[in-house]
């Protein structure tokens, strides 16, 4: 099934189920050869080439690949809200359980306060990647 079938059915694309609008700034950290390429590519067809950790810009949406053994969650975490726009988020993609790299879910849920963030959803995103999705509770309340 192509991408335009599926949103014809009302199947939301992979940006839509992330947030992610034309226009938005992605950072992305964490990049390896072993990242979902569809969903990269869903995400750059929507808002434009991605940018980098060493970006100057604000960014609207942080997307970090985070794999077991990566390091300490909590200070990616706390680098990746210096350049995040007041109501931006950020989406931890961990492998799923039972792939190589799975992060227990533990992991974020103990991480994110520490670093001044809020988890408010986890969505599959991709065959082998779950996304955790991160705010500050600023953020959370403005949505409500």
């Amino acid at each position: 099934m192509s991408a335009t079938a599926g949103q014809a059915d009302g199947v939301k694309s992979l940006a839509d189920r992330l947030g992610i609008e034309p226009d938005m700034v992605v950072m992305e950290m964490g990049y390896d050869d072993d990242v979902d390429e569809d969903l990269r590519s869903a995400i750059e067809e929507r808002c434009g080439e991605m940018v980098d950790e060493d970006t100057d810009e604000v960014v609207d949406v942080v997307l970090l690949w985070w794999r077991d053994g990566d390091g300490d969650l909590f200070d990616v975490l706390t680098d990746a809200l210096s350049p995040l726009a007041d109501n931006g988020v950020v989406w931890v993609l961990t492998p799923k359980a039972g792939r190589e790299g799975h992060v227990e879910p533990s992991e974020i849920s103990e991480a994110a306060p520490s670093a001044g963030l809020q988890q408010t959803s986890s969505i599959s995103v991709a065959p082998d990647w779950v996304g955790t999705r991160l705010v500050t509770p600023k953020a959370a309340k403005s949505r409500r």
